[in-house]
Order: C-alpha cells, then sequence, then structure tokens
C-alpha cells in the first residue's frame, strides 16, 4: 500500500521517526525561543542523541527573524507544491534541510541587537540553501548546542552576517581583476598542444 506523506507546518513529515526541526514557542511571551534539533528514529542508536537542544533566542531575537523565516520557508515550499506554514505558539515543526537553515540565521541573531538583525536577515535571504547547509555542518561541528554562543562558527556567522555598515569614508573599492579564466597559462590549449 502506498502512503501519502503528509506534512505539516514548515515541510516536515507528519509521521513518527522522521528526522527534523521543533521551534518550541512558548504562549508566554516573555519566555525564550528553543529550536530543538530531533534525530527520529536515529536517535538513540550509535551514540547519536535523541535530539539536541540547538539555540535559545529571546522573544525580541525571534521576533526579528521570524518572519522573513517564514516567507522564505513558504516561497520554496510553494514551488514544491507543498502547503506553506505560520509560525504559532507551541511545537513548530520544520523539515530537516530547512530547520538547519533555520539554526544558521538564528545562531547569526542570538547575540544581534535592533539594528543588526534587519541586516543579518537581509544577508542571510541571500545565501543559497546549499550554502546554508554547508554553514550548519561547519558551526554545529564545533559549536552547535546553545552553550556556545560566540564561539568558533557562531562567532563567525554573526561577524559574517551582520556587518552592513558602509567601508569608511575615502576608502576605494577595488576593481574586480578582469580576466578570461581560460586565458590563464593553465588553460594555454594551444601551447599545451604543441608540448604534446
Amino acid at each position: 500500500m502506498n502512503e501519502t506523506l503528509q506534512l505539516v507546518d514548515f515541510g516536515a513529515p507528519d509521521k513518527f521517526g522522521a528526522h527534523l526541526f521543533r521551534v518550541e514557542l512558548p504562549a508566554v511571551r516573555t519566555e525564550p525561543v528553543r529550536i530543538v534539533e530531533d534525530f527520529g528514529y536515529r536517535g538513540l542508536e550509535g551514540g547519536i542523541p535523541r535530539d539536541e537542544e540547538r539555540v535559545i533566542l529571546t522573544r525580541a531575537g525571534w521576533s526579528g527573524i521570524a518572519d522573513i523565516a517564514r516567507r522564505e520557508f513558504n516561497d520554496r515550499l510553494k514551488v514544491a507544491k507543498a502547503p506553506t506554514g505560520r509560525w504559532h505558539s507551541g511545537t513548530n515543526l520544520v523539515d530537516r534541510l530547512l530547520g538547519k537553515e533555520l539554526c544558521v540565521l538564528a545562531w547569526a541573531a542570538e547575540t544581534a541587537n535592533g539594528d543588526q538583525l534587519p541586516v543579518i536577515c537581509s544577508k542571510w535571504a541571500a545565501l543559497r540553501p546549499e550554502e546554508r547547509w554547508w554553514l550548519f555542518s561547519m558551526t554545529v561541528a564545533e559549536a552547535g548546542l546553545p552553550e556556545d554562543t560566540q564561539r568558533g562558527w557562531r562567532r563567525a556567522l554573526f561577524l559574517a552576517l551582520s556587518d552592513g555598515e558602509k567601508p569608511p569614508e575615502g576608502r576605494k573599492r577595488r576593481r574586480p581583476v578582469e580576466s578570461d579564466l581560460f586565458s590563464l597559462p593553465l588553460f594555454d590549449l594551444e601551447r599545451m598542444k604543441a608540448k604534446a
């Protein structure tokens, strides 16, 4: 029998045991928001925990990133012809790959102030999904737990995505080097043919 896969919230499978992320959004607006990676059936095997908290955000930090994440994820879900989601109080389930992307955004925003949040959101939105997945993998390898704030790649994400300042006055921008990749000596095909 072929069952149709049901998706809930932000593209998460509605089947027990799926690897996904949970966004715990308390009804009390003063409580922090928690993003948890749930390993599903893989959890508790081979040293993998059942689930692992990835980041704890203040409510102000969450409010600063929630809308861009919702819009970005819903745009992608629409393209995939999947139901769209919205953030609600309680547990929000997020597809495994979208959850990785959300963690990258949340890690960059966790220590940001109100002026930095729009810059972080803009720069995060400009990244391709596979770039976000790579950043997640690099970050979680050494600093993927809530207590790892301001360490390693977590700090790097904040610095890279929050730096929206203009260069100092009087500083000249470098002009891009104009070269054709295939005109470099490495790709000098005529010379290579002559040597053969």
